[in-house]
Protein backbone atom coordinates (compact mmCIF):
# COMPACT_ATOMS: atom_id res chain seq x y z
CA UNK A 1 0.00 0.00 0.00
CA UNK A 2 2.74 2.34 0.71
CA UNK A 3 4.93 1.41 -2.11
CA UNK A 4 1.39 2.24 -4.24
CA UNK A 5 1.21 5.51 -2.88
CA UNK A 6 4.97 6.73 -2.95
CA UNK A 7 4.59 5.23 -7.40
CA UNK A 8 1.20 7.79 -7.42
CA UNK A 9 3.16 10.51 -5.59
CA UNK A 10 5.86 10.11 -8.69
CA UNK A 11 3.38 10.21 -11.05
CA UNK A 12 1.55 13.13 -9.86
CA UNK A 13 5.25 15.21 -9.70
CA UNK A 14 6.19 14.17 -12.86
CA UNK A 15 3.13 15.53 -14.96
CA UNK A 16 3.31 18.71 -12.29
CA UNK A 17 6.89 18.96 -13.84
CA UNK A 18 5.74 18.04 -17.44
CA UNK A 19 2.85 20.52 -17.39
CA UNK A 20 4.57 23.43 -15.81
CA UNK A 21 6.99 23.25 -18.83
CA UNK A 22 8.06 27.00 -20.43
CA UNK A 23 5.93 25.99 -23.56
CA UNK A 24 6.62 29.21 -25.49
CA UNK A 25 10.49 28.00 -24.69
CA UNK A 26 9.90 24.92 -26.39
CA UNK A 27 8.25 26.00 -29.40
CA UNK A 28 11.36 28.47 -29.76
CA UNK A 29 13.89 26.13 -29.55
CA UNK A 30 12.23 23.57 -31.66
CA UNK A 31 14.18 24.16 -35.08
CA UNK A 32 17.76 24.16 -33.13
CA UNK A 33 16.89 20.81 -32.69
CA UNK A 34 15.37 20.00 -36.23
CA UNK A 35 18.74 21.22 -37.48
CA UNK A 36 20.71 19.44 -34.74
CA UNK A 37 18.19 16.01 -35.67
CA UNK A 38 19.28 16.38 -39.26
CA UNK A 39 22.87 16.60 -38.22
CA UNK A 40 23.19 13.69 -36.04
CA UNK A 41 21.26 11.64 -38.57
CA UNK A 42 23.73 12.64 -41.55
CA UNK A 43 26.48 11.43 -39.91
CA UNK A 44 25.01 8.28 -38.13
CA UNK A 45 24.12 7.85 -41.92
CA UNK A 46 27.84 8.23 -42.99
CA UNK A 47 29.13 6.43 -39.94
CA UNK A 48 26.98 3.29 -40.14
CA UNK A 49 27.26 2.63 -44.41
CA UNK A 50 31.17 2.86 -43.97
CA UNK A 51 30.80 0.13 -40.59
CA UNK A 52 29.49 -2.04 -43.01
CA UNK A 53 31.81 -1.94 -45.33
CA UNK A 54 34.77 -2.29 -42.83
CA UNK A 55 33.17 -4.65 -40.86
CA UNK A 56 32.46 -7.12 -43.80
CA UNK A 57 36.04 -6.87 -44.92
CA UNK A 58 37.02 -7.93 -41.40
CA UNK A 59 34.20 -10.49 -41.24
CA UNK A 60 35.70 -12.16 -44.71
CA UNK A 61 39.36 -11.76 -43.73
CA UNK A 62 38.47 -13.65 -40.50
CA UNK A 63 36.27 -16.01 -42.45
CA UNK A 64 38.63 -17.18 -44.90
CA UNK A 65 41.69 -17.16 -42.55
CA UNK A 66 43.88 -15.18 -44.80
CA UNK A 67 47.06 -15.42 -42.17
CA UNK A 68 48.77 -11.79 -42.13
CA UNK A 69 45.31 -9.71 -42.72
CA UNK A 70 43.08 -11.84 -39.93
CA UNK A 71 45.82 -10.65 -37.10
CA UNK A 72 45.76 -7.42 -37.99
CA UNK A 73 41.81 -7.65 -37.97
CA UNK A 74 41.72 -9.11 -35.23
CA UNK A 75 44.21 -7.03 -32.96
CA UNK A 76 42.08 -3.70 -34.88
CA UNK A 77 38.85 -5.50 -33.59
CA UNK A 78 39.64 -5.51 -29.75
CA UNK A 79 41.32 -2.19 -29.80
CA UNK A 80 38.29 -0.84 -30.85
CA UNK A 81 35.70 -2.91 -28.96
CA UNK A 82 37.88 -2.24 -25.54
CA UNK A 83 38.05 1.54 -25.61
CA UNK A 84 35.11 4.05 -25.27
CA UNK A 85 34.05 5.93 -28.82
CA UNK A 86 34.85 9.58 -26.44
CA UNK A 87 38.75 8.50 -25.87
CA UNK A 88 38.92 7.46 -29.45
CA UNK A 89 37.51 11.04 -30.90
CA UNK A 90 39.79 12.87 -28.08
CA UNK A 91 42.71 11.00 -29.43
CA UNK A 92 41.38 11.92 -33.27
CA UNK A 93 40.83 15.60 -32.35
CA UNK A 94 43.67 16.22 -30.07
CA UNK A 95 46.47 13.86 -30.45
CA UNK A 96 46.11 13.58 -34.30
CA UNK A 97 47.20 17.44 -34.72
CA UNK A 98 50.34 17.23 -32.54
CA UNK A 99 51.56 14.31 -35.03
CA UNK A 100 50.31 17.06 -37.87
CA UNK A 101 47.32 15.16 -38.86
CA UNK A 102 44.55 17.52 -38.56
CA UNK A 103 40.85 16.76 -38.78
CA UNK A 104 37.64 18.77 -38.64
CA UNK A 105 35.07 17.87 -36.19
CA UNK A 106 32.67 16.05 -38.97
CA UNK A 107 36.13 14.13 -39.97
CA UNK A 108 36.54 13.05 -36.11
CA UNK A 109 33.10 11.77 -35.81
CA UNK A 110 32.93 9.82 -38.80
CA UNK A 111 36.17 8.62 -38.54
CA UNK A 112 35.51 7.80 -35.05
CA UNK A 113 31.94 6.18 -35.54
CA UNK A 114 33.49 3.85 -38.08
CA UNK A 115 36.53 2.72 -36.04
CA UNK A 116 34.10 1.73 -33.00
CA UNK A 117 31.19 0.54 -35.65
CA UNK A 118 33.31 -1.59 -37.82
CA UNK A 119 34.09 -4.06 -35.17
CA UNK A 120 30.90 -4.62 -33.94
CA UNK A 121 29.53 -4.97 -37.50
CA UNK A 122 32.26 -7.22 -38.39
CA UNK A 123 31.78 -10.09 -35.35
CA UNK A 124 28.08 -9.42 -36.25
CA UNK A 125 29.04 -11.09 -39.97
CA UNK A 126 31.64 -13.15 -38.59
CA UNK A 127 29.54 -15.03 -36.89
CA UNK A 128 26.64 -14.83 -38.94
CA UNK A 129 29.03 -16.46 -42.08
CA UNK A 130 30.51 -19.02 -39.62
CA UNK A 131 26.73 -20.04 -38.73
CA UNK A 132 25.91 -21.78 -42.57
CA UNK A 133 26.47 -25.63 -42.16
CA UNK A 134 29.51 -27.32 -43.47
CA UNK A 135 27.52 -29.75 -44.52
CA UNK A 136 25.66 -27.30 -46.71
CA UNK A 137 28.81 -25.66 -48.61
CA UNK A 138 29.68 -29.75 -49.30
CA UNK A 139 26.12 -30.49 -50.81
CA UNK A 140 26.61 -27.62 -52.79
CA UNK A 141 29.93 -28.01 -54.45
CA UNK A 142 28.87 -31.61 -54.39
CA UNK A 143 26.31 -30.60 -57.10
CA UNK A 144 28.69 -28.54 -59.35
CA UNK A 145 28.40 -25.24 -57.83
CA UNK A 146 32.25 -22.94 -58.12
CA UNK A 147 33.09 -21.64 -55.36
CA UNK A 148 31.88 -18.15 -56.23
CA UNK A 149 28.41 -20.05 -56.41
CA UNK A 150 28.36 -21.49 -53.41
CA UNK A 151 29.33 -18.28 -51.38
CA UNK A 152 26.40 -16.53 -53.78
CA UNK A 153 23.94 -18.45 -53.33
CA UNK A 154 24.27 -20.29 -50.38
CA UNK A 155 26.56 -18.81 -48.11
CA UNK A 156 25.72 -15.38 -48.27
CA UNK A 157 21.43 -15.31 -48.07
CA UNK A 158 21.44 -17.68 -44.98
CA UNK A 159 24.41 -15.73 -43.07
CA UNK A 160 22.46 -11.73 -44.23
CA UNK A 161 19.36 -13.47 -42.48
CA UNK A 162 20.78 -14.45 -39.31
CA UNK A 163 23.24 -11.29 -38.87
CA UNK A 164 20.04 -8.74 -39.49
CA UNK A 165 18.96 -8.66 -35.67
CA UNK A 166 22.80 -7.95 -34.73
CA UNK A 167 23.14 -5.65 -37.82
CA UNK A 168 19.90 -3.60 -36.62
CA UNK A 169 21.08 -3.41 -32.97
CA UNK A 170 24.21 -2.51 -33.80
CA UNK A 171 23.03 0.40 -35.82
CA UNK A 172 20.80 1.91 -33.26
CA UNK A 173 23.80 1.51 -31.16
CA UNK A 174 26.05 3.74 -33.28
CA UNK A 175 23.14 6.16 -33.29
CA UNK A 176 23.24 6.52 -29.38
CA UNK A 177 26.60 6.81 -29.72
CA UNK A 178 26.47 9.91 -31.82
CA UNK A 179 26.26 11.77 -28.31
CA UNK A 180 28.98 12.41 -27.66
CA UNK A 181 30.08 14.28 -30.84
CA UNK A 182 29.41 17.25 -28.85
CA UNK A 183 32.79 16.60 -27.28
CA UNK A 184 34.74 17.52 -30.60
CA UNK A 185 32.13 20.93 -30.58
CA UNK A 186 30.29 19.64 -32.55
CA UNK A 187 26.33 20.89 -32.84
CA UNK A 188 24.99 17.57 -32.54
CA UNK A 189 21.21 17.29 -29.87
CA UNK A 190 23.45 16.77 -27.17
CA UNK A 191 25.38 20.01 -28.18
CA UNK A 192 22.07 22.04 -28.21
CA UNK A 193 20.79 20.37 -24.96
CA UNK A 194 23.77 20.94 -22.88
CA UNK A 195 24.20 24.70 -24.62
CA UNK A 196 20.30 25.57 -24.00
CA UNK A 197 20.93 24.06 -20.01
CA UNK A 198 23.58 26.52 -19.93
CA UNK A 199 22.16 29.54 -21.40
CA UNK A 200 18.63 29.28 -19.99
CA UNK A 201 18.58 26.98 -17.00
CA UNK A 202 15.75 25.44 -18.71
CA UNK A 203 16.80 21.49 -17.34
CA UNK A 204 13.40 19.97 -17.84
CA UNK A 205 12.80 21.59 -21.59
CA UNK A 206 15.91 20.75 -22.45
CA UNK A 207 16.47 17.31 -21.63
CA UNK A 208 13.09 16.13 -22.55
CA UNK A 209 13.06 17.58 -25.63
CA UNK A 210 16.03 15.74 -26.32
CA UNK A 211 14.55 12.40 -25.35
CA UNK A 212 11.71 13.27 -27.70
CA UNK A 213 14.60 13.63 -30.56
CA UNK A 214 16.30 10.50 -30.02
CA UNK A 215 12.84 8.48 -29.53
CA UNK A 216 12.20 10.00 -33.00
CA UNK A 217 15.44 8.88 -34.85
CA UNK A 218 15.65 5.31 -33.16
CA UNK A 219 11.58 4.40 -33.32
CA UNK A 220 11.68 4.01 -37.10
CA UNK A 221 15.05 2.01 -37.41
CA UNK A 222 13.29 -0.43 -34.17
CA UNK A 223 10.12 -0.95 -36.30
CA UNK A 224 11.99 -1.72 -39.52
CA UNK A 225 14.44 -4.22 -37.67
CA UNK A 226 11.14 -5.97 -36.55
CA UNK A 227 9.45 -5.91 -39.60
CA UNK A 228 13.08 -7.16 -41.43
CA UNK A 229 12.99 -9.96 -38.76
CA UNK A 230 10.03 -10.90 -39.12
CA UNK A 231 10.07 -11.55 -42.72
CA UNK A 232 12.97 -13.34 -42.83
CA UNK A 233 11.42 -15.98 -40.03
CA UNK A 234 8.59 -16.10 -42.44
CA UNK A 235 10.50 -16.69 -45.29
CA UNK A 236 12.82 -19.31 -43.74
CA UNK A 237 9.52 -21.15 -41.99
CA UNK A 238 6.68 -20.02 -43.12
CA UNK A 239 3.90 -18.19 -41.46
CA UNK A 240 3.10 -21.56 -39.23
Amino acid sequence: MVSDLLSLTKLIKTFKVIWLMDTAFIQKVIPMYVTAAGLTLRLSCIGVLFSVVVGLFCALVKYAKVPVLRKIVGIYIEISRNTPLLIQLFFLYFAFPRMGIKLSSVQCAVIGLTFLGGSYMGETFRSALESVSRIQIESAQCIGLTRRQVVQYVILPQAFSVSVPGLCANIMFLIKETSVFSAVALADLMYVAKDLIGLYYKTDEALTLLCISYFILLLPVSLLASFAERRLRYAQFGHA
